[in-house]
């Protein structure tokens, strides 16, 4: 083949700008003519775009040429002759290329020295290509402008697709934002979107510093974000140990400058909130930034900060929530005059009832936080009667059962659902299954689950405890009373995980001891 006929040199060509470097081009050439390669390959030996060469690919039939696609995954453009192998081989590796390759990034162009073989129109029509040439089009200047036409084309793609997916993760992310242990997931793919669009090389921490109760200790920092090769640190508690020495270093310089700057070839950001917490940005291997990129940076980091200290008082809210719980629980026993540990140890048992018969572990903490609550409505209940040493009247005994229902009256005017399960609690923790309990007689599965296992644990408890009206039984007598009782005061399937978790069950007493 004539190189003068199939690459003419034209004068015009023009110098186009170039971008800063990125990555290495992979281009494909396909074609059963030796020589078409070697000037293909001749022509473009000096190429250079975005910054990089190319890596010029090559396959001599169809066959070929998919084991090649097979192998690299990262091919900006296939330049395909049409007849080959057979008369469109060419065609049918533009169709394996997006439909069982499902790959629509690489660039597709048609290169034939038989027209007649495949005419434009209908390929163009039928074939999901790029671009159309025939042979002797491709003078030097014509093939040089069609990588360049073809690359910036893939990378534009590549970049849209890139920006895709990370929004993707943003959104799934962003779906759970107010679960503690997903703003880091939230928060880094965040982070990675914003490095891609300034530019930036991947590998960055965010981090807020945690304030030191000594002046002369070393800062340490909590991860809310990681990118790059830092994304490894997202899995730890992350002191300063486990974050880079040059890293920390260079956060240190910053808490004590109090001023986001260039240090040496990274660069750190320094962000402080309303609440006056200091939060830190390291960005490694970086160019200068630009007062657009900072700002860009800065709001990034007030929004994960102030994201950050609102899930801090969530927590703080639901550990107040819990104790204000235990707080009630424990005064009610106080005032029945048994001093102790019975709600935090029924609370305790009663998760590990729930977890043992497959709740999951939301609902399982739920009846832990409510559980506490379940003799709330003694609070309604004379002293006289409640603190009775001995047998109470048949009077005085239908007074003392009216505490489930007052506390359940007390509680299920509530919309929050630690209280509302509370309620449930309190006004069926004394059912049986047999339909022999009270308030009001129900039966089986009847019976709420949470009201089912609080039972059980109250039960369990209470007969390990010292009462003003009884001493504490020995562990054997419980666990034969609740045995005997499975079927009739208690749920069997519950009697079941009872004895499956009993040495886990008997651990929570010497856990949590009364306090005589």
């Amino acid at each position: 083949m004539s190189e003068d006929l199939l690459f003419a040199d034209d004068d015009d060509s023009t110098e186009l700008e170039e971008e800063k470097p990125v990555s290495q081009w992979v281009v494909l050439v396909v074609d059963d003519d030796e020589e078409v390669h070697r000037v293909t390959k001749m022509v473009l030996n000096h190429f250079v775009f975005d910054g990089s060469p190319l890596e010029i690919l090559s396959a001599y039939s169809g066959e070929d040429a998919k084991k090649v696609l097979q192998e690299h995954s990262d091919i900006a453009l296939a330049i395909l002759d049409v007849v080959m192998e057979t008369d469109q081989a060419g065609l049918d590796l533009a169709k394996y290329i997006r439909t069982e390759l499902e790959n629509h990034l690489t660039r597709i162009v048609l290169r034939t020295g038989q027209p007649g073989q495949a005419p434009e129109e209908r390929v163009i029509r039928d074939y999901d290509i790029n671009d159309y040439k025939d042979k002797t089009e491709l003078t030097t200047t014509k093939l040089t402008t069609l990588l360049y036409s073809a690359l910036r084309s893939y990378r534009d793609i590549c970049t849209i697709n890139d920006h895709r997916q990370g929004l993707e993760r943003v959104i799934q992310a962003s779906t759970n934002i107010f679960e503690s242990d997903s703003l880091t997931h939230f928060a880094s793919a965040v982070l990675e979107q914003v490095m891609t669009l300034l530019k930036l090389p991947q590998p960055a921490i965010y981090c807020t510093s945690i304030p030191q109760e000594e002046e002369h200790e070393h800062n340490k920092f909590q991860i809310l974000a990681a990118t790059g090769g830092m994304s490894g640190l997202l899995d730890t508690e992350a002191p300063t140990g486990d974050i880079p020495s040059e890293v920390c270093e260079a956060f240190e310089q910053a808490l004590a400058e109090h001023r986001s700057d260039h240090y040496g070839d990274h660069y750190v950001g320094y962000f402080t909130t309303a609440r006056g917490s200091e939060n830190l940005l390291y960005l490694s291997n970086t160019h200068e930034l630009t007062d657009l990129d900072k700002q860009l940076l800065n709001i990034y980091a007030a929004n994960v900060a102030v994201t950050y200290e609102t899930l801090l008082m969530k927590e703080e809210i639901i550990a107040t929530q819990k104790e204000l719980v235990y707080i009630l629980g424990e005064a009610v026993e106080k005032r029945s005059k048994e001093t102790g540990a019975h709600v935090k140890r029924v609370a305790k048992i009663s998760r590990i009832l729930a977890i043992g018969c497959g709740i999951d572990d939301e609902e399982a903490d739920l009846i832990k936080l409510a559980s506490p609550l379940h003799d709330v409505g003694k609070i309604g209940i004379p002293d006289h009667i409640l603190n009775k040493p001995g047998k109470h009247t048949p009077e005085e005994w239908e007074m003392m059962k009216t505490h489930a229902s007052i506390g359940y009256e007390l509680l299920q005017g509530s919309d929050k659902r630690v209280l509302k399960l509370g309620a449930i609690i309190a006004h069926e923790h004394h059912e049986k299954w047999d339909g022999t309990g009270y308030p009001r007689g129900l039966k089986g599965e009847d019976i709420h689950i949470a009201g089912r296992i609080t039972a059980l644990a109250d039960v369990f408890d209470a007969l390990g405890s010292k009462r003003c009206y009884k001493e504490a039984w020995p562990f054997e007598k419980i666990v034969a009373l609740i045995q005997e009782e499975s079927g009739k005061q208690f749920d069997p399937k519950l009697v079941e995980v009872f004895n499956e978790r009993i040495e886990e069950l008997k651990n929570v007493r010497d856990q949590f001891p009364d306090n005589e």
